[in-house]
């Protein structure tokens, strides 16, 4: 691997949902991608924007081209709707694009870059994805794309997600998508730039899935994907207890999962595989 990777992660999420992660599971989204980039790729250097805190600087065309790769985190903001940290979010997408940076993103860094390209979001028609996107399928594209490499025809993945994609941009593919979620991964080719995406998580362990649900437990009661919190909590302690023990089948069964989730190596694919693309592109 080439010395110093520059890598820029833009941490989409707003300051409070920012701290409520940290207090949960002790990392914002942005420190979840450089730990994770870190272990990929060791001597990479990463630098963390946050383009939806007021007043935040975005940086010129120069700065962009600088970095060999852009990253874009999940984040609670709703892309259809017009709002100053939106804007800026997209802002900076345009600007990566315009750049011809190599970027990559996840769930709400998927939704961005397609409202950046053209394309449209709106409210799952289906419901949420929580915990998990369960049966992901290639498509015919995906099949072929280096994105996918490595992943069987149908598998499942970390998600939570209750926006997703309507209308990809000119220029997008789609590689992915199960019976929820029409767009789950996807190639977008807009003005200089590529993007890979995909509506679920890659990034996060199964730690940081369980903090996930214990954060929105009162909205998945109210949405019946739990009878009660103490159902919900249940649940919620065994993805936690299978982080700590990824090979004990008493756990993984009753949950549904298997290596695609529990082993690392599997579950980080689509991130390794655009590690890979941006080293072959120096």
């Amino acid at each position: 691997m080439p010395d110093q990777l520059r890598f820029l992660v833009a941490e989409s999420e707003p300051p409070q949902a920012r701290e409520t992660r940290r207090e949960s599971v002790g990392r914002s989204s942005g420190e979840t991608y450089i730990d994770t980039l870190r272990f990929l790729a060791p001597s990479a250097v990463c630098h963390r924007l946050k383009p939806a805190d007021r007043g935040a600087a975005l940086p010129d065309r120069a700065e962009l081209r600088s970095y060999d790769a852009v990253f874009v985190t999940g984040s609670p903001l709703h892309l259809y709707q017009d709002t100053p940290e939106t804007r800026r979010e997209v802002d900076l997408m345009r600007a990566v694009f315009e750049a011809g940076v190599p970027s990559f993103g996840s769930c709400a860094g998927l939704q961005v870059a397609t409202v950046a390209a053209g394309g449209a979001v709106r409210p799952s028609r289906r419901g949420r994805e929580a915990g998990f996107a369960r049966r992901i399928t290639l498509t015919e594209a995906g099949h072929r794309h280096p994105l996918l490499a490595g992943r069987p025809a149908s598998f499942d993945a970390p998600a939570f997600h209750s926006d997703e994609v309507e209308t990809l941009p000119e220029g997008g593919t789609l590689l992915a998508l199960n019976t929820v979620t029409e767009v789950q991964a996807v190639e977008i080719r807009h003005k200089a730039g590529v993007f890979w995406g995909v509506q679920y998580h890659p990034e996060l362990d199964l730690y940081e899935v369980a903090g996930a649900l214990r954060r929105q437990s009162d909205d998945l009661v109210s949405d019946g994907y739990a009878s009660s919190p103490e159902v919900l909590e249940t649940y919620a302690s065994m993805v936690e207890a299978l982080h700590h023990a990824p090979d004990r089948r008493d756990l993984a069964w009753p949950l549904g999962l298997d290596e695609q989730v529990t082993n690392v190596e599997h579950r980080l694919a689509e991130l390794r595989n655009f590690v890979r693309f941006v080293m072959e592109a120096q």
